[in-house]
Order: C-alpha cells, then sequence, then structure tokens
C-alpha cells in the first residue's frame, strides 16, 4: 500500500500544484474547509485558479485568502454572501463567477466524479443559470417539463477537511462539516485531504466510513483547529 500521509500541507502540494488549474475545495463557509491546505496554496503563489466551492469562505478566512492575494480567476459557486471582496472582484469585473444552485453544484461534482458527462435539471428553467444551456423536453407525470443540461465537474486537484482517517485513507467527517466535502473528493483528479486524527488501519467500523480510502491520494494531519464559529456563551450566576 502506497505511503498516503505526508508531515504538512506543502509536502503534499508538492509536484501538484499549476497555474490556471481548476480545484474542487470542500466546506460551507467555514465549516468543513480544508484551511491548511489553501493557507499552503496561497503561500505557494499558484495563480489563475478556477474552483469550485459552495462559497468563498469570508473576508480574509477559508478561501477568501485566495481572493485578496488575487490568485482566483474564476468561482463556481452558489453563494456569495458575506465575502465583500468576492462581491467586489465579481462587481468590478476582476473575478469570473458562474452561479450555480447549491443542489446542481454537488449533483456536478458527484457526477464529475462518477464519470457521468451531465445530466438534465429543472432547476434554474428560465431564469440567467440557463443561459447558453440546453433545453430539452420530457414527459413527465404532470405533462411535458423543460430541463437544461448541466456538465459535470471534473477538477485537477479536490481538497477536503475530514474528521478522522485511518492510515489508508478511509475517512469520516463529523456532522455538518460532511457538506460538500464527499462530493468534492470524488471530482478531484487527486484528493489531498487534511484530518483532525489518523489512526491505525482497522480501527474505523467500515459501516461508519463516509468515504473509502480509494478516493484519498494524499492526507495529512491538520490539527489543532481554532473553531472559529464557534463562540461559548454563559449566564450569570444567579445571587444566593
Amino acid at each position: 500500500m502506497a505511503q498516503k500521509i505526508y508531515p504538512d500541507a506543502a509536502a503534499a502540494l508538492d509536484g501538484v500544484l499549476f497555474d490556471g488549474m481548476t480545484i474542487c475545495a470542500g466546506g460551507f463557509g467555514l465549516c468543513g474547509i480544508p484551511e491548511r491546505l489553501i493557507d499552503a496554496i496561497r503561500e505557494a503563489g499558484t495563480k489563475d485558479l478556477t474552483i469550485a466551492s459552495n462559497n468563498a469562505g469570508i473576508d480574509g478566512e477559508g478561501l477568501g485568502k485566495l481572493l485578496r492575494t488575487r490568485q482566483v480567476k474564476k468561482m463556481i459557486s452558489s453563494y456569495v454572501g458575506e465575502n465583500k471582496e468576492f462581491e467586489r472582484q465579481f462587481l468590478s469585473g476582476e473575478l469570473e463567477v458562474e452561479f450555480c444552485p447549491q443542489g446542481t453544484l454537488a449533483e456536478r461534482c458527484r457526477a464529475g466524479g462518477a464519470g457521468i458527462p451531465g445530466f438534465y435539471t429543472k432547476t434554474g428553467v428560465g431564469t440567467q443559470v440557463a443561459e447558453g444551456k440546453e433545453v430539452k423536453t420530457f414527459d413527465g407525470p404532470n405533462g411535458p417539463k423543460d430541463y437544461i443540461l448541466e456538465r459535470g465537474i471534473r477538477a485537477d486537484l479536490a481538497i477536503i477537511k475530514g474528521w478522522k482517517a485511518d492510515e489508508a485513507g478511509n475517512l469520516m467527517f463529523r456532522k455538518t462539516a460532511r457538506n460538500f466535502n464527499q462530493p468534492m473528493a470524488t471530482a478531484g483528479k487527486i484528493c489531498i485531504a487534511e484530518v483532525e486524527e489518523i489512526v491505525p488501519v482497522g480501527s474505523l467500523d467500515a459501516d461508519a466510513v463516509h468515504l473509502p480510502g480509494i478516493y484519498v491520494n494524499r492526507m495529512i494531519l491538520g490539527a489543532p483547529y481554532d473553531k472559529k464559529i464557534e463562540f461559548r456563551t454563559v449566564r450569570e450566576r444567579a445571587a444566593p
């Protein structure tokens, strides 16, 4: 079995990055994002990137770091809120944005990973999302309906964040941090995962594995993490 564990993000990305590449990035806002790998891409200075991700983090965090350094040429995203730099670059014409409904984006990545070149969906019919796309009419229980053709996404690299993995790359996600990570992982020609814990092979219940190790080419231990979206609030103790 090939060694999949690398000492850090820079080592895991060595020989993989090149200008103009397409990257599928897991995460949703700041939940389940591959922070260490994003930082290493920023430090590498790789530019003219096309990134498929639900959004681009927030200002100065997550993929927002790559926007700030002008390393991103195009975003394929479903949400642009909470990121003023994203908005500024888009409105000024500095950043190309392909808006894609959230469920459609997930399915495009899943399709790419499954070797499906395209699929038809009703989502976006009659809107700007449908502009320039093939429209086909299919019969259904309520009569004929128009559908648009969406293309599967296949990336040069997938970067994802997991919770726990074994040394073979079999990986588990934690609760909502699963979000886009699993479909993004399958859509990349190379998948690099950062995880919070690595355990020996055989330690994970096979039924609890969310992403088989066959999809994970390289892996790093990224912990510890600063949970930026978690805040502890306490109530003042009542006087006796």
